[in-house]
């Protein structure tokens, strides 16, 4: 009987996912803000990428044809590793760009709790089956590096989308605002670039390309009213 190497596999690569992110000087700033009331969906992205980075590098270390069987990556193998892996980082980064979210509602007066989005399960679905497809390993194991951080970051697009949907259905108007983050970004980003006030908000504003950069900023919009005599916002 073949030996199951998934459960050693797992262990050592959250092993060193852990032990980067607690050594990550990035992620302790984002913490810091959140603690303080003061972060953004800037550290939103931050904390995204710190976390996307850290499994892609735990990945590489671990993960390698030598070490798996034929030198393939096996669907079985695949499926249980990138959908334990995956779901961590969207809960990590999901449940860090809620708070932030709250931060901004209570910054805005407004009495709403954030919303977690819905796991993309696609995509992950889209990665195994790349990964799967090539005989050697080595050959894709570039899926397991970019894509995973673009995967990751994509998960704080997900939460600004699904609040600023929710914001709109309970009769607000928020802002988004995506800003391109390159010295020359690509054509499609400079097109998205831009401010949007609900609901007249192209999907793709919240999409990212392989290697993108790219941040969204929420606003609250028609949310709050400032008060002519008092100065006050409510």
């Amino acid at each position: 009987m073949a030996t199951d190497i998934v459960p050693e596999l797992l262990e050592v690569i959250e092993r060193d996912f852990n032990t980067f992110l607690q050594q990550n000087k990035k992620v302790e700033r984002v913490r810091q803000a959140i603690e303080e009331g003061s972060a953004t969906y800037e550290q939103a992205y931050e904390y995204a990428q710190q976390v996307g980075e850290a499994l892609a590098n735990s990945f590489e270390k671990n993960i390698s044809s030598e070490v798996l069987p034929d030198g393939h990556m096996y669907f079985n193998i695949a499926d249980r590793i990138l959908n334990t892996t995956l779901e961590r980082n969207h809960v990590l980064v999901a449940t860090v760009s809620v708070e932030i979210q709250e931060i901004l509602n209570k910054k805005a007066g407004l009495g709403l709790k954030g919303v977690s989005p819905e796991i993309n399960r696609n995509r992950i679905k889209s990665i195994i089956e790349r990964v799967v497809h090539e005989e050697i390993y080595d050959d894709v194991k570039w899926m397991l590096a970019e894509p995973v951080v673009n995967f990751t970051q994509s998960v704080v697009d997900d939460t600004l989308k699904a609040n600023v949907e929710f914001q709109g259905k309970s009769g607000l108007y928020p802002k988004i605002i995506r800003v391109a983050h390159a010295s020359d970004p690509c054509d499609w980003c400079k097109q998205m670039a831009g401010t949007y006030k609900y609901p007249n908000v192209p999907d793709g504003v919240f999409g990212r390309h392989d290697r993108c950069r790219c941040t969204v900023e929420y606003d609250p919009g028609d949310a709050r009213r400032q008060n002519v005599w008092t100065k006050e916002w409510r």
